[in-house]
């Protein structure tokens, strides 16, 4: 079976898969142009950190497209100004772009390292510099699967047989380059042969859990079942859950993660129930600059997406609400995380520092930066 292609470069625009009509229909929205893919991450026709970050990096290649096609100016005599405006240019689309969702640290670490490889090419071509940011995007996907297959394989480690486990939201292939976090330990452990179970909570407002992680595990028949929101503290009081796994969009330099809205009740659940509550993300998705999770800034989303639902009216007309879109859990909730440098045990910000340490010396090694 083809695998979950949220995100398509064809070499002249990027295809997104929009999450917004899923289950119901599997349908494409094509980007052409910069302020295509902002709207598209604003809208959430692509969504989750990893995915966000990839999208973001094909955003730039657009935008430097765009930019030299319209220097009409530019001349071989004329390179030394090029370069100058070219930067300001592309920084200037960076921070539009960040701005799109700014809990999701990956955005951000997708635009600096796209603009990291822009400084690097100041003696190059138009042409040539074009052709080294596609190529950059193209690794960043090709690592993010890489990655989270890693993830994936540490992760499994965690998971027994006979597992029953309990995700919320959706950590999926849709939530990365296509294969995902949190569900790609929960694919890692099934394509190993562990018998495993998957409660997904529904995941109110925008339902990740029952029109997209539940649509992920069908499509590859892990065995699942589908509840509400407010069923997971039954389900994990009767002991019918082994583990709980979810993703992150920030976490920060004390083990704080931040993740959709009822991450942090579910992780109470699960230390007042004496159940393993994991996070499984990249090390991009880590913010050493910031000291916890108190630091971090909460999306808030508009209110139609709490009262209406496709249009379609879910409370009395001109109720307020609030609908934030993201909570912290405090890392003395969280018993382990898993990136593709292993698992940290009991999260605090010593080990943070350890983890941020390893990968360094590992990059170094590797020549990679």
């Amino acid at each position: 079976m083809e695998g979950i292609q949220p995100i398509i470069w064809n070499g002249t625009s990027l295809q997104l898969l929009d999450q917004r009509f899923l289950p119901d229909e599997e349908r494409y929205v094509e980007c052409r142009t910069l302020e295509d893919i902002q709207e598209c991450i604003k809208k959430m026709v692509v969504r989750g950190a990893p995915a966000i970050g990839v999208t973001a990096a094909y955003g730039l290649l657009l935008a430097a497209r765009q930019f030299c096609e319209g220097y009409t100016q530019y001349k071989k005599e004329d390179s030394a100004s090029f370069m100058p405006e070219f930067l300001n240019a592309l920084e200037s689309a960076g921070s539009s772009l960040k701005a799109t969702r700014p809990t999701a640290v990956n955005l951000s670490w997708g635009v600096d390292r796209v603009l990291s490889k822009i400084r690097s090419l100041s003696e190059c071509t138009p042409p040539a510099i074009l052709k080294e940011l596609e190529d950059e995007a193209r690794l960043i996907f090709k690592e993010d699967i890489a990655v989270n297959k890693k993830i994936g394989a540490w992760g499994a480690t965690l998971i027994g047989d006979n597992y029953t486990i309990l995700t919320h939201c959706n950590a999926g292939a849709l939530a990365t380059a296509g294969y995902g976090t949190a569900l790609g330990v929960i694919r890692s452990a099934f394509y190993q042969g562990k018998k495993i179970t998957v409660y997904a909570d529904e995941t109110r407002p925008f339902l990740q859990g029952s029109r997209l992680t539940v649509w992920e595990l069908q499509k590859e028949g892990i065995p699942c079942f589908l509840i509400v929101d407010a069923a997971a503290g039954y389900y994990i009081n009767k002991g019918e859950v082994n583990c709980i796994i979810v993703g992150a969009d920030r976490i920060a330099a004390n083990g704080d993660v931040a993740n959709k809205i009822g991450t942090y009740p579910l992780a109470v659940l699960a230390k007042e129930n004496d159940v393993p509550f994991y996070v499984a993300a990249p090390f991009s998705t880590v913010d050493m600059s910031v000291s916890s999770g108190k630091e971090i800034i909460v999306e808030e989303r508009e209110p139609e997406e709490i009262t209406t639902f496709r249009g379609l009216p879910l409370s009395p007309q001109g109720v307020k609400a609030k609908n934030p879109a993201f909570d912290i859990t405090p890392a003395k909730l969280i018993s382990a995380l898993i990136t593709e440098y292993g698992i940290l045990h009991s999260p605090n910000e010593e080990k943070m520092k350890q983890l941020a340490r390893k990968r360094g010396e590992l990059f170094e090694c590797s020549g990679e930066g």
